[in-house]
């Protein structure tokens, strides 16, 4: 790829539209450009345009006498238009602010908003679009919101995976004009749900302002899910409930606010490799038309986008000015919006250098690790793209917590009897195989059987088989490998056999997911048994297939309530919330002595093996399917010993396990499992006695 060397903001460059007592300063970064003017636009599209002056820090600025808050503004940036040189310039393209913090309006997907006629993408095409595109809104200062009185480490989070629109759309206790906004997510039931629930961060859904893609838009259809960014500072403006110059701003520190009094963190998922302007054949809204080559992957020839997202595009951030932008993005989130944490959409692309090879010491990287706004803040990692080397699981270091899929794919596959115990073991040991170097702590990995992207855990139990018809792809679109068993018949059945062991197997998997060394994340509403009809790729459906059907808690209560408990465990026992990997340490007494036992050990438990821990030739047994895991924590800042034994048994039928005596514990008493009422003994059982794990369940038990 040819490197473009371009003159870089510096440190004390404001960019964007910043008031004054006598009106606002602009600033955009469009140094490759010849002419930018600052179109002001009034309430009935009239526009009052402005020439801006060129800094050598290759931004354009201008000071206009005036302007007040809610002034909608774009630009229009000039220049030569040569594709083979990745300039794309086309004054006739009113252009957003890639530092509005506000946005209004929409796209008229049938309006001129391509910079190139219909019939050839390197043909400009001079219809003015200021009629088709949104419009920057400039926005006055307010205070941030309420900080979280204290900020938990990962170790101690719980993170709820949610979808600003759809959590509330239908949330019988929301008020109607407040349902699906950030003033709904913050309405009280719902925050005393997550509260009771146990819920220590939520993570949203995009909340940048994007907008759909027009093959969706053609189809009927919209993006839902969010990951078509348009603006990296600006909330989106249609989840806001009272209007769009600049009050989805204050609405969304509200909302901050009210989670941070409940204690409760807040966490975006960001997409910052990619932006919704799509390839170059799409719509220029933004980026393309103040720098195509400044702002996006191209490949060699300089005329067309280097996709490793998938999207049509990918964000150069080989280049300073894009490194830049992310870090104010990422600082502005922080200082002024209040927001706790960060989930970066297709991380891989974000370490890509002007080659387009993954480098783990990429300057952004480093800048995010040096930032002292930066301190503190929790960086998750979706740690691959679909480009060359993109999948970097477990190579982010220890800055960084990373989704971890190899927990997601094999917790699934043991509890439908496809992965054997030692696999197991690993994920519940906090996937030491993937983080245990560099000095990175068991809470990089972080813990999911689902996510936004796939089936829900209900329709994991309940299909085989994606059903993705209403997407008008054919059912072509969403992932084949779904390691998912629908319990004997696909879809949904009154069954009441097939329908309690689908409860159970949910439960196998929620609670084997919260139980693990490292950080759960729960998707929203699988604790109340939420479905999308099979559908494991609802990004563009904006409707019951994706909105949370409350009702579905009346049939589904017992997995919410199981959860709810089994996460109070976790807040309860320090033991399963390590620091630090396990390496199955002898446990010490006052003396110094070893006591006999480890802090991390593993059971086989059936009555006729050899007595003790696991043996190589039990782990290597293809056809085990119960493994016990013994946990203790006896650090000397706690004020007791913690230890647990659970039982994982993914057997269809029930198996007597010898409960380990001497040393281990006198008598073990329950405290949860997947079963039912009458299963598993209320009263405490001696070690070294048999105990009959029921088939299909988890079973925590308290030594004594």
């Amino acid at each position: 790829m040819t490197q473009i060397d371009l003159p870089t903001p510096t440190e004390d460059t404001v960019l964007g539209a910043q008031l004054h007592d006598d009106g606002a300063t602009f600033g955009l970064w469009a140094p490759r450009a010849t002419r930018v003017e600052l179109a002001l636009v009034d309430e009935d599209r009239t526009q009052h345009n402005q020439d801006m002056e060129l800094g050598e820090d290759g931004v354009w600025r201008v000071h206009a006498p005036g302007v007040t808050a809610e002034q909608r503004y774009g630009f229009r940036v000039h220049g030569d238009w040569a594709p083979e040189d990745g300039r794309r310039f086309n004054p006739a393209k009113l252009l957003l602010d890639p530092y509005a913090r506000a946005i209004t309006g929409g796209v008229d997907y049938s309006g001129p908003i391509s910079d190139h006629t219909a019939e050839s993408a390197y043909t400009p095409d001079l219809t003015d679009s200021f009629e088709a595109v949104p419009l920057s809104v400039v926005v006055e200062d307010t205070p941030p919101p309420v900080p979280i009185e204290q900020r938990r480490s990962l170790a101690d989070s719980v993170i709820y995976e949610t979808h600003i629109k759809g959590f509330t759309h239908l949330h019988p206790q929301v008020p109607e004009h407040l349902r699906g906004t950030f003033a709904g997510l913050a309405y009280p039931a719902v925050i005393e749900h997550l509260q009771n629930l146990g819920i220590t961060a939520i993570e949203l859904l995009p909340v940048h302002h994007f907008v759909s893609e027009p093959f969706l838009i053609g189809r009927g259809l919209t993006n839902y899910w969010g990951y078509n960014t348009l603006g990296f500072f600006a909330p989106h403006a249609f989840y806001c409930s009272v209007g769009t110059m600049g009050q989805q701003v204050r609405e969304f520190k509200e909302m901050v606010t009210a989670y941070h009094q409940a204690g409760i963190e807040v966490i975006l998922d960001v997409v910052y490799n990619h932006t919704g302007e799509g390839g170059h054949e799409g719509p220029t809204l933004c980026f393309r038309g103040i720098d195509h080559a400044g702002y996006y992957r191209l490949t060699q020839d300089q005329r067309n986008d280097y996709d490793v997202t998938g999207t049509g595009n990918s964000m150069d951030t080989s280049n300073p000015g894009v490194v830049r932008m992310i870090m104010d993005s990422l600082r502005y989130w922080v200082t002024e919006m209040g927001v706790d944490g960060f989930r970066f959409d297709l991380a891989t692309t974000l370490l890509r250098d002007g080659q387009h090879h993954v480098d783990q010491n990429h300057p952004l990287k480093v800048a995010i690790a040096e930032d002292p706004i930066l301190a503190g803040i929790k960086m998750i990692a979706e740690p691959w793209d679909v480009g060359p080397y993109g999948y970097q699981v477990g190579g982010f270091g220890a800055r960084w917590s990373e989704w971890n899929d190899r927990f997601r794919g094999f917790v699934r596959d043991y509890w439908r009897c496809a992965a054997d115990v030692g696999e197991l073991a690993a994920r519940m040991a906090g996937s030491p195989d993937l983080f245990e170097h560099d000095d990175r702590p068991a809470s990089s990995s972080i813990n999911f059987v689902t996510a936004h992207d796939g089936f829900t855990l209900r329709d994991l139990v309940t299909y085989d088989l994606k059903h993705n018809q209403a997407n008008g792809e054919g059912n072509r679109d969403g992932s084949d490998d779904n390691r998912s068993w629908n319990c004997g018949y696909e879809g949904e059945t009154d069954d009441p056999a097939i329908n309690a062991l689908r409860h159970r197997q949910a439960k196998n998997m929620m609670i084997t997911t919260i139980l693990a060394a490292g950080v759960p994340m729960i998707t929203q509403a699988d604790d109340i048994g939420r479905t999308q009809e099979g559908n494991n790729n609802a990004y563009c459906q904006d409707g019951p297939i994706s909105w949370v059907n409350w009702t579905t808690a009346d049939t589904w209560g017992d997995l919410h309530d199981l959860t709810r408990t089994v996460l109070a465990l976790r807040r309860d026992h320090p033991v399963l919330r390590p620091e630090t990997f396990r390496h199955s340490e002898d446990v010490l007494d006052a003396d110094g002595e070893p006591t006999g036992r480890k802090n991390l050990a593993w059971f086989g438990g059936y009555p006729h093996d050899l007595q003790g821990e696991m043996t190589v030739e039990q782990w290597q047994d293809p056809g085990r399917r119960t493994l016990g895991m013994y946990v203790v924590d006896d650090r000397p800042d706690r004020d007791s010993e913690d230890a647990l034994l659970i039982w994982f048994h993914a057997g269809a039928d029930p198996v007597e396990v010898q409960l380990p005596g001497g040393p281990w514990g006198s008598s073990y008493t329950v405290l949860a499992h997947t079963g039912v009422e009458g299963e598993l003994p209320s009263e405490p059982v001696p070690g070294d006695s048999v105990l009959t794990i029921p088939g299909r369940s988890v079973v925590i038990l308290q030594p004594a």
